[in-house]
Parts: structure tokens; sequence; C-alpha cells
């Protein structure tokens, strides 16, 4: 039995002073019950909490953390650059730099804007979109989490089509009203509204590999058909890669699948571990942002120094172009080997399930059938899934609490790593085959 008596007297405490006792909701655990481990510290593939347990990490700070903790080259970038002042509100040349090999690795970002996290880039890419283009209404897709703004904390019931309505308290109907949400990987149900809308959307945001549903792939040929649509009528393409962006592949969904969006929205990776986010694209739309243009978006710490800096160590080390081995692909390929590894222990353990991976992501559901979309996502065993998260816990291996959350390898997994991975999931497979 895992002993996490230090946490949960930890857990205690902070629910006194904040909010179900975490800054970020899914940290709680609420979903699978139980008490959320505190971490005390991580190195490479592992973390520690303060009951000094030590557990194999697949969430790598829900995906940031692509050369796994307290890196070498990052932390010393960091040292460095946090001697030299922690922000100055005024322009860095380590900013430009940054920018400079982002757009060499996303050439669809001829210009882009630094922010501080991912919410704020979707933000800021829409009311860009709104701007240029002159009209209101976005289409997003039911599942896709694009950050916590108002106009996209928005669910639509089943059909085609329907306009939004506030998935929380604090949004207004008015705010939702102009947001359209749709079924994922359903070109008619798209096709079907732009007929009608076209004129009047000025966006469509998608996770070109959702991964706010669990791991969801498109099907072939979905996002080509999206940027057909969207050209046709007017509309802007926002590619929100916050999540697989650096994943994918190296040049995110938008290389892996041939897509060339007309803006896209980075993040987790870009930071290094830090706060950093960016959005981006043609340089004709761009210019349009304060001061070249008078689309207004500002940040005091937008570009601070020490998140550049992080971000840049870690996009150097992922690009490099001198190693003899390609990062990426070796990140893919090892991912591939532990989904593999999962997939035969549930067989074996005669559990259902579908393993999904995008190049370093990847995700499990306990699911008969196979996973296209938000509707079946929500068909998985929920009670399955809690006793596999346990089991995988007590052996050590640190999950996201939820089939509604994706995992991440990092470049500082090891075979030993994934050998023990697999083991531990025969065991949480045959726990789940109890329920």
């Amino acid at each position: 039995m895992l002993n996490l008596d230090k946490s949960a007297a930890a857990f205690a405490e902070a629910k006194n002073f904040m909010p179900g006792g975490v800054n970020s909701p899914v940290r709680s655990y609420m979903s699978v019950g139980g008490t959320p481990p505190f971490i005390a510290r991580g190195k490479g593939s592992k973390i520690f909490d303060i009951d000094d347990n030590e557990y194999i990490d697949y969430v790598g700070s829900w995906g940031p953390l692509v050369l796994g903790h307290a890196h070498e080259k990052v932390t010393v970038a960091v040292i460095d650059a946090a001697l030299k002042g922690a922000s100055y509100g005024a322009p860095t040349e380590i900013e430009t730099a940054l920018a400079k090999l982002v757009q060499k690795i996303y050439p669809s970002m001829e210009m882009m804007r630094m922010v501080n996290s991912g919410t704020e880039a979707t933000m800021s890419a829409l009311r860009v979109a709104r701007g240029f283009t002159g009209r209101d209404k976005i289409i997003k897709f039911i599942g896709c989490y694009h950050g916590h703004s108002d106009s996209l904390l928005v669910n639509a019931g089943s059909g085609a089509a329907t306009f939004g309505e506030p998935s929380s308290p604090g949004v207004t109907r008015g705010t939702a009203a102009d947001t359209i949400a749709l079924p994922y990987n359903d070109i008619a149900a798209l096709e079907e509204t732009l007929e009608k809308h076209g004129k009047e959307i000025a966006a469509v945001i998608i996770e070109p590999v959702a991964g706010n549903m669990g791991l969801v792939l498109p099907k072939q040929g979905y996002l080509r058909k999206i940027r057909e649509l969207t050209a046709n009528c007017g509309a802007l393409l926002i590619f929100d890669e916050v999540m697989c962006g650096f994943r994918a592949s190296l040049g995110g969904a938008q290389a892996a699948y041939g897509i060339k969006p007309d803006l896209t929205c980075l993040g987790k990776i870009l930071g290094g571990g830090l706060p950093c986010a960016a959005y981006g694209g043609r340089r004709d739309i761009m210019e349009n942002v304060s001061p070249s243009g008078k689309i207004y978006q500002a940040g005091t710490l937008s570009g601070n120094p020490i998140a550049m800096a992080a971000g840049l160590a870690t996009l150097k080390e992922l690009a490099a172009e001198d190693k003899e081995e390609d990062l990426s692909r070796s990140l893919t390929l090892r991912t591939k080997e532990l989904v593999l590894g999962l997939k035969g222990a549930a067989k074996n353990a005669g559990v259902a399930v579908q393993v999904h991976q995008a190049g370093s992501m990847f995700g499990v559901f306990f699911a008969e059938e196979e996973v296209w979309n938000f509707e079946d996502a929500s068909r998985a065993d929920q009670n399955k899934f809690k006793a596999w998260f346990f089991a995988m816990l007590g052996e050590g291996i640190y999950l996201a609490p939820s089939q509604f959350e994706t995992l991440f390898m990092s470049a500082a997994h090891t075979d030993a790593d994934i050998e023990k991975t697999v083991n531990a999931a025969k065991i949480g497979f045959a726990a789940a085959a109890k329920v």
C-alpha cells in the first residue's frame, strides 16, 4: 500500500487556502478520488513526493518536459538568465532568438507574439482572427480544450451543429452565442454549418491532434478538408498546437499531416517547463497586432527572459541537427515500444482498451470500440480506469488521473523505465479486469 500520509496532511492544509487544494483542477484527483501525491522534486524521468515515494513520470508537467526533469542544459540556462534579472518589461535579444528558431521549425508562423499561457495564446489568436476578418463567430470542436477564456468554455448538445451554451458559471450566454461547437472528426457537420453560416465565421479553431478528451487522432483527410473549407469561405484556420506542438512531430501536427494553418498557438514545450506560449501565423494577419496595427494585446511578463532561456535551451536540444540520432524520431519510436507493451499487457489480461499514439504522446481508453470523438471517449469505462490508475500508482508509475488527459514520453525515459512500466501495467490491467 502506497504511503501518502504527508501528502494527505499537505492536501488538507492546501484546501484551506486554494479551491480544492490546487491551482488547477485535474491535480486534485477528484475524478478518481484519493490523495494526490505532493511532489518534492524531479530528475530525469522520475519524480519524488514528500513521502519519499519514487515514480516514473508520464505526465511531465502535462507535456512541457520533453527532455525530462531538471535537464542540465535547461537548468544552466535558467540560472544564467535569473542571475541577470528576473524580468525587464523591455525588449531582449533572446526573444528574437527564440522566435527565429520557432519560425524555422514552424514556417507557417511568419510572425508571432510571445505570451504566458496556452489560454492567452488561443484567446489572442481568436481576437486577431475576428479583427482581421471583421466577423464575430467562431467554430470549435466538442472535446477540444483551448484554455479557459469565456468564448471557448462552451459545450454543445448532440446533432450536426448547435450554438454554444456556457459550460461554466460566469460565462455569459451572449459570449457563448458567438461560438458554434461541432463533433470532432465529423466533416459533414462542418460542411453543413459553413453552408449556413460561412460568411459569419471568423475562424475555425481545432486541436489537430486532440489531447484534452484523451488522445484522439484525426481521421484520414479530415484536417485537409477543414483547410479546404475554411479557405473557401474566408474563415481563418487556427491550429491549437499547445499540446501536440513539437510532439506529434518536431513541427507538430501541421508538419505531420502536411497542413498550413493561418494561425498557430504553441505552449508547453515552448517554455521548457516555465510559463510561456505563443501565437502567430501569416505576416499579413499578424501585422494587424498592436503596435503595428489596431488589434490590441499586451502582457507585462510576455517574453520573460527566464522563460525565453528555458524554451530556447529546450528547443535547441530537441531540434539539434548535429546529433547522430533524431531526438523527435527517437521519442516516437520509444513511445511506440511502450504502446505495444501496454496493448500486449491489456490483451493478456482480457481487458479491452484503445491505446492511441501521436509522436511522443499516448493515451489509454478502456473501451471496446475505437475512439474518434468526445462522445466515444465518454463511453470509456471509468471504473476500470480507476482500478488501473491506482494499481499503476502503487507500482511507482505516475499517470494522469483521468482518461480524458494525454500522457507523454520524454528523452529521459530509459529502456528500463519502459520495461518497469509494462510490468506494472500487467498488474494494473489485472486489477481492471476484476472490476
